[in-house]
């Protein structure tokens, strides 16, 4: 069974026939490069005739893909704006709460 799910950056996948999960890192058109990144954070490459000739399927991003990234900062995964909507207890005028 080959796979009809075409690489995309971003997306990612899973290899049914090995049970292992990826994403998509990077496409190389010019040199017949796929490069992926495993759940548990190794590095790999195909070209585009293996990933034509594998059974990859798209999933959903895995709930827990940060696990093998422990000292990457909440910036580093895209959630700049987490403290966007707390305020400094210092800025609080605590006057506007009492009457």
């Amino acid at each position: 069974m080959a796979t009809v799910a075409d690489p995309i950056v971003g997306n990612w996948y899973k290899d049914l026939e090995n049970n292992l999960t990826f994403k998509v890192i990077n496409i190389e058109e010019g040199e017949d490069s796929i490069e992926v990144q495993y759940l548990d954070g190794d590095i790999g490459e195909y070209d585009h005739e293996s990933w034509y000739n594998s059974t990859f399927d798209y999933i959903e991003e895995p709930e827990d893909w940060s696990a093998p990234f422990d000292d990457l900062e909440d910036d580093d995964l895209g959630y700049t704006d987490l403290d966007e909507h707390r305020r400094n207890p210092d800025d609080i005028d605590f006057e506007d709460y009492l009457d």
